[in-house]
């Protein structure tokens, strides 16, 4: 079952079109054959009809490989393509509605706190994205940064998979990874380089060396 794989996902990969020196596809399949076990969708300058039409093409190469498919969001467009699951932000579908509409799927929720993150966890989330770790240019409104200690309090306090998200790189990695975290959500640092393979190899190497 695929939810049983999120306590083993190591670097969780998100797309961004604005980022990317090549395409959201392209990014794909280079994370993938890094070694990447989870994609998430995440997509904010296209219409609905294009998002399904991208998904789609994104389901299909997930599929092949045998990875989790998520999609930022979009719960219409996750059913629509029939993807793994949903990740959630604090001002999307209320998780409640979500597990109505998407049944046994994975749903992934941003927190921001370890109240949040508690909070999740009772209402049957199957992961969350510990947010902001560092400051981030990626997504504007992640609010402040959090710091490490929001890591090690989340994995004493929470016993769901979380990843965490926000402002990491190669350089600021590995306290990261000391501070408890299992997986890690690195965005810029990935799709903004001229070889996403290459990177995304960088971050599972590390990943390994310390787990």
């Amino acid at each position: 079952m695929l939810k049983k794989n999120l306590n083993k996902i190591g670097l969780y990969f998100i797309t961004d079109s604005r980022l990317t020196k090549k395409s959201v596809l392209d990014d794909v399949k280079a994370a993938i054959k890094a070694g990447v076990k989870i994609i998430q969708y995440r997509e904010k300058e296209k219409n609905t009809k294009e998002m399904i039409e991208e998904a789609r093409k994104i389901k299909e190469i997930c599929g092949k490989s045998n990875v989790i498919f998520l999609i930022n969001d979009r719960v219409d467009v996750c059913l629509a393509v029939n993807a793994d699951g949903v990740h959630l932000g604090t001002d999307d579908m209320p998780y409640s509605t979500a597990r109505k509409l998407l049944g046994d799927k994975i749903i992934g929720l941003t927190v921001h706190n370890i109240k949040e993150a508690s909070e999740a966890e009772k209402a049957g989330a199957d992961y969350v994205g510990v947010s902001p770790i560092f400051e981030t240019k990626t997504k504007l409104d992640a609010g402040p940064a959090a710091g490490l200690q929001l890591i090690k309090d989340v994995k004493t306090r929470v016993k769901i998979p979380f990843a965490a998200i926000g402002g990491i790189d190669l350089e600021n990695l590995k306290s990261v990874l000391e501070a408890g975290a299992n997986s890690i959500v690195a965005i810029s640092a990935i799709v903004a380089k001229d070889d996403v393979e290459e990177e995304c190899k960088k971050f599972i190497s590390i990943i390994k060396k310390c787990q």
